[in-house]
């Protein structure tokens, strides 16, 4: 050990900026879902859905540990920087996985409980320690992992599954290929000193270029297909028109790209494509938490379809 772990150090473990997604999506999940939920029992079940998702980064933290001590982007992580022992980390995401389901199941119902489990499974074991070390399909299949919130605060709502609820799990499903494989462009030599079998070190950069872009294209019907449904409407489909838009304009450019002129830049154009990646899913589940509003508080007589 470097040093005494701070408080600091146990919620990096959880992985905050992953578990903010996983929140938002969760709320929005529950909230354009066809069944009130009493404002309590609501925030006590994203509260539960974020210790779950803190579970999972715990849990993932540990098991990656002789990577990220590699890897230049995860080497200040608290295990590998020595401020956290493994055990505990260990420790903790057991402790909070068993904490959030159970009282997720008391605060809501079971099947949500149950829902969660699975995710948390999902991640740390299915994901963390088979896929992401065996396949260069390891984002395309552990990519479910990530897009199961929608799908539980939904549950949390229904107690069950909605054709809404599977196009939420779809859209962050075929975002997240190409949203990682942006990311694998510019950071393939962490991945490659970290033997991770990503596509950009199986299949090289080219081959990564061609997929982010058949992924781009496959992700917009599916974008623009849950505007037709309950919990879309036209203020959902303007937004997904344009935001696709751009994010197809994007993946066209980044198919387009020499790597010589790419390394040249330092990967400018893939940088970007990332950082609007994670605004491209926001605004999309903005857009429909907007819907909700809009058609819940009646504004301008607002009905949506």
């Amino acid at each position: 050990m470097t040093g005494e772990a701070g408080f600091g150090d146990y919620v990096a473990l959880l992985k905050p900026r992953v578990m903010s997604l996983v929140v938002f999506t969760a709320l929005v999940g529950l909230l354009v879902a066809p069944v009130s939920v009493h404002p309590m029992v609501a925030l006590a079940s994203i509260l539960f859905i974020a210790l779950g998702a803190g579970a999972s980064g715990a849990l993932n933290m540990w098991w990656d540990a002789d990577i990220d001590q590699v890897m230049r982007r995860t080497r200040s992580r608290p295990i590998p920087a020595g401020k956290v022992e493994p055990g505990e980390a260990l420790g903790l995401g057991i402790a909070l996985s068993g904490i959030s389901v159970i009282m997720l199941g008391l605060a809501a119902n079971w099947f949500s409980a149950a829902f969660l489990a699975f995710t948390i499974f999902f991640y740390a074991v299915i994901y963390s320690m088979w896929l992401k070390r065996s396949t260069p399909q390891n984002i395309v299949i552990g990519g479910a992992a990530g897009a199961f919130p929608p799908m539980i605060g939904w549950a949390v709502a229904t107690g069950g599954i909605g054709i809404e609820s599977v196009l939420m799990f779809a859209l962050i499903f075929m975002w997240t290929p190409p949203h990682f494989w942006a990311l694998a462009l510019f950071m393939n030599d962490d991945y490659s000193r970290a033997r991770i079998p990503m596509l950009t070190v199986t299949h090289g950069r080219a081959a990564t270029r061609r997929h982010v872009l058949a992924y781009t294209v496959l992700l917009a019907p599916v974008a623009l297909g849950a505007g037709f449904t309950s919990i879309g409407g036209p203020v959902y489909l303007a937004a997904a028109l344009v935001l696709n838009a751009l994010f197809l304009r994007g993946a066209v450019a980044i198919w387009r790209r020499d790597e010589t002129v790419a390394e040249a830049d330092g990967y400018a154009v893939e940088k970007r494509f990332f950082r609007f990646s994670l605004l491209y899913l926001f605004l999309h589940f903005g857009a429909l938490l907007a819907e909700a509003g809009l058609r819940a508080f009646g504004v301008f007589g607002y009905a949506g379809w």
